[in-house]
């Protein structure tokens, strides 16, 4: 069979680029697997904070900083169209079934660090429509923005205010933009994810790393030799509405 040089040409040329086509395509495979196992894993993810530590230095906002930064929060003047990832709250506020007449100042009139607890069982999840929360095998309650459609049944379903609903347009809000991070729309609702970008990587959340009084332990539940488990074994310690039977996954030292 004959072939003129011009079908020649175009048959080795495209062999060609499907070669290197597949080639990239098993690069890139190579380096999502490289980074998946340079990264943490861990079977039950948790958070421990020391209230103590945590108010060594009295308005430190830090930790707050550092996650919004990472993850492109907007910044409003007025409180009705706050956005938080992590904020602080009075501890009367924060524990409400323990406020008692009796309650130490120093504890009282103290503020908590207060984000989502990723619950073990998740009230949001069970109510999204979407399912654009979920919760992963690690434990980290997830969020996807383009399956979100904002009718905040999460938000009404969360009994600890840990969700935020975009009202308006965040973008133009920015102070500084975190360009590998996806920035958010009007009418979705977002929430702290434990960094869960950062843990792909073998880095810890951008809070924990941030926090000058090292007052944020974050460790894997199910390792017994994990700093966590340590501290949860040597220390007397809080979670937030534990009668709801949500069982947080955000543990505080009082």
């Amino acid at each position: 069979m004959s072939i003129d040089r011009r079908k020649f040409l175009l048959i080795t040329g495209g062999a060609a680029a499907a070669g290197l086509a597949g080639k990239q395509t098993l690069k890139v495979f190579a380096e999502s697997e490289a980074r998946k196992s340079e990264g943490f894993s861990g079977r039950r993810w948790a958070m421990l904070i020391d209230l103590k530590k945590c108010n060594e230095t009295e308005g430190c906002t830090k930790c707050i900083d550092a996650c919004h930064l990472a993850h492109n929060v907007p910044h409003y003047d007025n409180k009705k169209d706050e956005i938080k990832w992590i904020w602080k709250e009075k501890f009367e506020h924060a524990f409400i079934e323990q406020e008692n007449e009796f309650i130490p100042s120093d504890i009282k009139n103290k503020p908590a660090l207060l984000f989502c607890n990723h619950c073990e069982n998740p009230p949001c999840v069970n109510v999204c429509p979407t399912q654009a929360t979920w919760k992963r095998k690690d434990g980290i309650v997830m969020m996807d923005w383009h399956r979100c459609i904002g009718c905040r049944y999460c938000m009404a379903a969360c009994p600890y205010g840990s969700r935020s609903f975009n009202w308006r347009e965040p973008r133009p809000h920015l102070k500084e933009l975190n360009p590998e991070f996806p920035t958010r729309t009007r009418g979705v609702v977002e929430k702290c994810t434990f960094c869960d970008e950062r843990l792909a990587k073998g880095m810890k959340p951008a809070c924990v790393e941030a926090c000058p009084s090292k007052a944020m332990i974050f460790g894997d539940l199910e390792d017994p030799n994990s700093e966590i488990r340590v501290m949860l074994g040597s220390n007397f310690t809080m979670r937030r509405k534990p009668e709801l039977g949500t069982q947080p996954e955000i543990y505080y030292i009082i």
